[in-house]
């Protein structure tokens, strides 16, 4: 009998030896693999937490375990390393740009990102007090004479006189086509004029567009864009309202080609420029609900306006590019199906007299 206690008092050492040199299993394992006895009861004690926190890893790493995988990301949302904007950012920012960090010194005018476009208000301080004046002229003046106007006069003549207006700066259009290295559209416009002048009775009436005479806006500020000047601080001016520091620039070149600019009789011309404004505040009516109604009045015309100057200039630049590219020879150009070429006998036409 004594044999056999002290060969089971040594087998039982032996086991508790052996128990003590085995490593415990993590525990995801130990609830996953079916135990008995004390073993289950040890596993299903949670052992405390090791006291630095980076020697997690490690641990996992030494008991054999796999490290867990990085979180997915969205390689469309998410930048690269190196800080190279992606393609949907890229196209968000041509159309609205991206707002910068106004509270550093930020470089001079003209040589801010192209990203940078949307909300660059350095001066908005001031912007708001020159607002809150041409707001209070609006109310005061320039929209009673709109609601007047649009009560008064009817739509027909008020379609008149947009048109009019509208032929009287093709010329400014023109030359600034030019100068935007797009002779296509020059001639267009040139041709719309002569047609609007003549069988359009000074423009009033509009046959132009019946021919398919696009009709279209360029002034100098737009071509200096075009030319390279693609960014610009805003800034609100009195009565003449929102505007960039490069459109404020292009008035400049405009004010000579402006027709209404060269009447000499000042009672004229200012009879002509205040009969132009009104007809422009009565457009601009259906906006006033959406202005009252915006959290911030300021910053909503700001970005609005600057949105639609920042399209119209990006338009003109695919547009110009997609005129050089009409003029490469057949196997260097791009395919492009936005406007595809309808076959003459795929369109409905009207039944000949008589047939």
């Amino acid at each position: 009998m004594n044999h056999v206690s002290k060969l089971s008092a040594s087998f039982l050492l032996l086991m508790l030896a052996a128990c003590a040199s085995t490593p415990k299993p993590v525990a995801s394992q130990a609830v996953a693999a079916p135990v008995d006895g004390a073993v289950a009861a040890e596993a299903a004690t949670p052992e405390p937490a090791p006291a630095p926190a980076v020697a997690a890893p490690d641990m996992a790493v030494a008991s054999g375990d796999t490290a867990p995988p990085a979180p997915a990301t969205d390689a469309a949302t998410t930048p690269a390393a190196d800080g190279v904007p992606t393609t949907e950012e890229d196209d968000y920012a041509a159309l609205y740009g991206e707002a910068p960090d106004t509270t550093s010194t930020g470089p001079a005018d003209g040589d801010l990102p192209v990203r940078g476009r949307q909300a660059y208000d350095p001066w908005e301080p001031m912007n708001r007090r020159i607002h809150a004046f041409n707001n209070a002229i609006d109310r005061a003046v320039a929209r009673p004479l709109a609601l007047a106007y649009v009560a008064v006069v009817p739509q027909p003549m008020r379609l008149g006189v947009t048109n009019f207006f509208d032929n009287l700066g093709s010329p400014l259009t023109f030359v600034n086509q030019v100068l935007q290295g797009r002779p296509r559209d020059a001639i267009q416009t040139l041709g719309r004029f002569l047609v609007n002048s003549t069988l359009g009775i000074g423009g009033v009436f509009d046959p132009a567009s019946d021919l398919k005479m696009k009709r279209r806006s360029e002034d100098f500020g737009q071509t200096l864009g075009i030319w390279g000047w693609r960014s610009s601080r805003y800034i609100e001016l009195p009565f003449f309202g929102p505007r960039t520091f490069r459109d404020v620039v292009g008035l400049a070149g405009d004010a000579p080609l402006s027709v209404v600019q060269r009447i000499e009789e000042d009672k004229v011309r200012i009879a002509v420029q205040g009969i132009q404004l009104v007809d422009t505040r009565a457009q601009l009516l259906s906006l006033d609900t959406l202005r009252e109604n915006a959290p911030d009045e300021y910053a909503m015309v700001r970005d609005a306006w600057l949105q639609r100057r920042t399209f119209q200039i990006e338009g003109d630049r695919r547009h110009r590019r997609a005129q050089q590219e009409e003029e490469l020879p057949d196997y260097l150009r791009e395919e492009d199906e936005r406007n595809p070429t309808v076959p003459a006998d795929a369109m409905p036409l009207p039944p000949l007299p008589g047939g």
